[in-house]
Order: structure tokens, then C-alpha cells, then sequence
């Protein structure tokens, strides 16, 4: 049996996803030592991080050849706009920030630099650059996820129970499945210098999820203050 191209980009991205397990933020959504405000600061970023990865869903149903990748491409979206989203106004209700206050939130540096990125390499590339653009963080939040799940007490008593329940669930999962399984399709037959392309694109935005993780236990937004 043949070497799909997600096994390829597995063994790339192993050591950086591995990485976000002992990130102090990850590890405190495990344990549920996490500090509530660096929480409600993933949070909202987070949420405007997802109206731009909604969006390249969006991008990738305009540019799939065929019915059947633009369903794909519909599913996901539907899976971040009414499932991942709604977690997010969930858990905001509980800090009592109103899902307009989530909507009117500026992105930070990173979250800027992120989405920025990956909507440039989406709308000037085919489907195949969208699908490795939306793919580290579909792919590494289930990842971690599952991850989490297996720690003892995770989902006890935990404030952060509900957040590792989506992200290990089988929907989610299946989300993530979908992904992957639309990546081995899209990058079948093509040869090394885009798949070598296409590889670079999935590290990059994995480097941008660390970054991301970073930010958010930092609590960061910009360097510098305007007037």
C-alpha cells in the first residue's frame, strides 16, 4: 500500500504538534489550572480567527472542480460556523461577553498574521493550498483534543470539560477525517515540487498555531499602542 500524503506531512509536523501538549496553556486546559482570562482571551481571538477560517471553506467550495469536494468544503463550514462557533458564544456567556462583543474584537498581531497568511496562499492558489491551509488547525486541535481526553481528570471536574469534549468528539473527529481525507485527494498525481509546496504550507500554519498558543497565554495583542 501506497504512502498517503497526510503519513508524509504526519512525520513533519509530529514534533510541533507534540510541542503544543507541554505548552503551559494546553496543559492547563487539561489540568483546568488555566487562568479564566487568558481563557476568555483565546476566546475571543480565537472567534475572529474562525470568521476567517470560515471563509477560506468558502473559497475552497468556489474553487473544487467537482460536486463532491464542494460538499466537503460546505460540511466544514457548517462545522465552524454553527458547531466550533457556538462552543465559543457558550462559553462566553458563561464571562458574560455577548456574542456581539466576540464579533467587535481586533485581532491581535499573530491572529492577523495567521489568517492573513492563509487566506493569501488560498485565493492565489488552486483547492489543494486551501485545503493545506484550513488542515494543521482542523487536524492539531483533534490532535490535542484526544490528547487531553486521555489525561486523568480531564473530564472530571474541569472548567475546560467541555472543550476538550468537542474537540475529542466523533464529530469532530470526523471533521478532521474529512480534511485529511480531501488533502490525500487533492494532492494525488501531483508532482514533488507542489507536493513539497503544499508540505511547507502545513508547517508554516503549525509553526502559526505554537505562535498562536503563545499569544494567547501572553495575552498579547499589539506591541505597540496607537493614539
Amino acid at each position: 500500500m501506497s504512502k498517503l500524503f497526510t503519513d508524509r506531512l504526519w512525520e513533519r509536523v509530529e514534533p510541533i504538534w507534540s510541542s503544543y501538549l507541554d505548552h503551559p496553556f494546553v496543559k492547563g486546559l487539561g489540568d483546568g489550572t488555566l487562568e479564566q482570562e487568558k481563557f476568555e482571551h483565546w476566546l475571543k481571538q480565537d472567534y475572529v480567527y474562525l470568521i476567517d477560517y470560515a471563509r477560506l471553506f468558502a473559497i475552497g467550495s468556489a474553487k473544487a472542480e467537482d460536486l463532491e469536494k464542494m460538499t466537503v468544503f460546505a460540511k466544514l463550514l457548517h462545522g465552524v460556523l454553527d458547531v466550533e462557533m457556538d462552543l465559543h458564544r457558550k462559553y462566553a456567556a458563561d464571562f458574560g461577553i455577548s456574542k456581539e462583543e466576540l464579533e467587535a474584537t481586533e485581532p491581535s498581531a499573530i491572529t492577523t498574521a495567521y489568517t492573513s497568511y492563509m487566506l493569501n496562499l488560498s485565493q492565489r492558489g488552486g483547492v489543494e493550498n486551501v485545503v493545506a491551509s484550513v488542515l494543521a488547525c482542523e487536524w492539531s486541535y483533534n490532535f490535542i483534543g484526544k490528547s487531553l481526553a486521555k489525561w486523568p481528570g480531564a473530564l472530571d471536574d474541569n472548567f475546560y470539560k467541555s472543550w476538550i469534549e468537542m474537540y475529542s468528539s466523533n464529530e469532530f473527529t470526523d471533521l478532521a477525517e474529512e480534511t485529511k481525507q480531501l488533502m490525500n485527494q487533492v494532492t494525488e498525481g501531483k508532482p514533488e515540487h507542489e507536493l513539497a509546496q503544499i508540505e511547507e504550507i502545513v508547517v508554516k500554519t503549525s509553526q502559526f498555531e505554537y505562535m498562536f498558543w503563545d499569544m494567547v497565554d501572553n495575552k498579547e495583542n499589539w506591541p505597540v499602542n496607537a493614539r
